[in-house]
C-alpha cells in the first residue's frame, strides 16, 4: 500500500520542491561565506543550520506521506485551534526580535507559529468550504469562513508582525474560486487604490474614488441609468463644495466635501427605488461610496496611530513621499545595486562584493534573493522566478484535478500563499512593493518558514495521492 501512495506521488512537484531547496541552501551559503575563514562546514554558520532544517524536513515529508489523508480532514479543526493556541501563547510568553513578539526560544532552537498557523488554516478553510451545502450566498457561510482568518489576523497583528498577518487576505483569491462574487476582488482593488491616493495626494483622492467607482458601476450590467443621476448629483455637490472652499479661504477636509453630496444622492436612490419599487440598485451605490469615504477618512488615522514609525517610513520611501536612503530606504537601494551589479550573467559564486561584505541587512532571510542576483545574474534570477512560475503553474493544474472539494480548496490555498511570498519577496528587493518582512519560500533562512512551505506543499502532494477519491 505505501509503495502505491509513493508511486502516485506528483513526482515533478517534487523536482521543483528539491531544485528550489538546492538553489536556496547554495544561495544561504553564499551570502553566509567568509573568504578570510573558508570553512565548508562551520556548526556557527547558517547554512550549517540550513542543512539540518533541510535534513528535518526530509523527516516531516516521510510522516507526512505515510500518514492516511483523511487524517487531515478530520484533524484540521483540531490543528487550527492547536495553532490559535500558540499564536496567544507566543504573545504572553515569547521572544520579541526585530519589533515583533512572534517567536518560542528553546536553548539555540526558534520557531515562529505563525508559519505553522498558515497550513493549519488553510485546513480549516478547506473543511468549512467543503463542507456539504457550503454557499458564499449564504452569509451566515460568508461569517464562517471569514472567521477563520480573522483569528490569526488580530492575534499576528498584536504580536506586531503584520506582513505575516497580510498573507492571509491571499485567500480572498481561494474563495473566488469557490464563488465568491467577483465584485468583491473589484471592491478591494478599488480600496488599496483609495487607500494609496489618500496617502499620496489627498486632494485627488475624491477625484480618483468617484472614477473608480463609476468604472465599477458602468462594468455592473443593467444598473446604469439607474446610478447616472446620482453619480453626477454626488460629482456636482463635491464641485460646489470644492469652490466654496476656495472661495471662502476655508480650512474644510477634502474628504469630507463629499458626504452632502452622497447624503443627497443616497436620498435620492431610495425614494426612487421605492417608487419604482426595485431596490437593486441601493446596496450597490451605498457598499462602494459610502464604505469608500469610510476608508478614506481613516486611512490617515491607521497609517499614523496603528503602523510603527518605521512601517510609515517604508511605506513613504515607497511611494516616493519620503527620501531616507541611508534609514529606511537602505536595505532596498543595498539590494537594487546588488542585483544591478550582477549584469546579465552574474559575478559568480561566491564572487558577490555586496554580499560578501555584509552591505544588504539580512540578506540570508528577507533579502535573499538580492544574493542570486548578484552572483548568478539577470540569467539566474529568471531560472529562480521561472521555477516559481513552474511550481504554481503546476499547483494550479493539480489542484484542478481533485475529485474532492476539500483536496481542491487546500491546493489552491498553497498555491495562493506560495504567490503571495513570491511576488512579495522578489518585490520588496527590487523596490515594487513595501518591506514587510516575508521570506522567499525554500530559499530564506529559517526552520519555521521552510517546515511551514514544506508541510504545506506536501501535505496537498499527500491529498493529491487520492485525487480520484472524495475525500471527507
Amino acid at each position: 500500500m505505501a509503495s502505491k501512495q509513493f508511486k502516485n506521488i506528483d513526482w515533478v512537484t517534487v523536482l521543483l520542491y528539491a531544485l528550489l531547496v538546492g538553489f536556496g541552501w547554495i544561495s544561504i551559503y553564499a551570502a553566509n561565506f567568509n573568504p578570510e575563514n573558508p570553512v565548508f562546514f562551520d556548526t556557527g554558520k547558517e547554512y550549517f543550520k540550513q542543512l539540518i532544517w533541510i535534513g528535518l524536513s526530509l523527516f516531516f515529508i516521510g510522516v507526512i506521506l505515510i500518514t492516511d489523508s483523511k487524517f487531515y480532514v478530520e484533524f484540521s479543526y483540531i490543528f487550527y485551534g492547536l495553532t490559535i493556541f500558540l499564536l496567544i501563547l507566543v504573545l504572553l510568553f515569547g521572544k520579541e526580535i526585530n519589533g515583533a513578539k512572534s517567536w518560542f526560544e528553546i536553548g539555540p532552537i526558534r520557531f515562529q507559529p505563525a508559519e505553522l498557523c498558515k497550513v493549519a488554516t488553510n485546513l480549516a478553510v478547506a473543511r468549512a468550504l467543503s463542507r456539504y451545502g457550503f454557499s458564499f450566498k449564504r452569509f451566515s457561510d460568508v461569517l464562517r469562513a471569514g472567521a477563520l482568518l480573522l483569528f490569526p489576523i488580530l492575534l499576528i497583528l498584536l504580536q506586531n508582525d503584520t506582513g505575516s498577518a497580510l498573507v492571509y487576505g491571499v485567500f480572498i483569491l481561494v474563495f473566488y474560486r469557490e464563488g465568491l462574487t467577483p465584485y468583491i476582488l473589484v471592491f478591494g482593488l478599488i480600496s488599496a487604490v483609495v487607500v494609496t491616493l489618500t496617502l499620496m495626494v489627498p486632494n485627488a483622492t475624491i477625484i480618483g474614488l468617484i472614477l473608480m467607482g463609476l468604472l465599477v458601476l458602468l462594468y455592473m450590467r443593467g444598473l446604469r441609468k439607474e446610478l447616472l443621476i446620482p453619480i453626477l448629483i454626488t460629482l456636482v455637490s463635491f464641485g460646489i463644495g470644492y469652490a466654496v472652499r476656495y472661495a471662502m479661504e476655508a480650512d474644510w477636509d477634502t474628504e469630507f466635501l463629499l458626504i452632502p453630496g452622497v447624503l443627497v444622492a443616497s436620498v435620492y436612490l431610495v425614494s426612487t427605488s421605492f417608487i419604482k419599487r426595485s431596490f437593486r440598485m441601493i446596496p450597490t451605490y451605498m457598499l462602494i461610496l459610502w464604505s469608500a469615504i469610510a476608508l478614506t477618512l481613516t486611512a490617515d488615522y491607521f497609517f499614523e496611530e496603528v503602523l510603527s514609525h518605521y512601517q510609515r517610513t517604508r511605506i513613504n520611501v515607497l511611494l516616493g513621499l519620503e527620501h531616507d536612503p541611508l534609514g529606511a530606504g537602505y536595505n532596498v537601494n543595498q539590494s537594487k545595486i546588488a542585483i544591478g551589479s550582477g549584469g546579465i550573467a552574474g559575478k559568480g559564486f561566491l564572487e558577490g562584493t555586496q554580499t560578501k561584505f555584509d552591505f544588504v541587512p539580512e540578506q540570508s532571510t528577507d533579502f535573499i534573493f538580492c544574493t542570486v542576483g548578484e552572483e548568478w545574474g539577470f540569467l539566474g534570477s529568471t531560472i529562480v522566478v521561472i521555477l516559481f512560475v513552474f511550481l504554481l503553474l503546476r499547483l494550479l493544474y493539480l489542484a484542478e484535478k481533485q475529485h474532492s472539494s476539500f483536496s481542491r480548496v487546500y491546493g489552491y490555498g498553497v498555491a495562493a500563499i506560495f504567490f503571495f511570498h513570491f511576488a512579495i519577496n522578489i518585490g520588496m528587493t527590487i523596490g515594487l512593493a513595501p518591506v514587510i518582512g516575508i521570506p522567499l519560500p525554500f530559499f530564506s533562512y529559517g526552520g519555521s518558514s521552510l517546515w511551514g512551505f514544506t508541510l504545506l506543499l506536501f501535505v496537498f502532494l499527500k491529498l493529491d495521492t487520492n485525487r480520484a477519491e472524495l475525500i471527507r
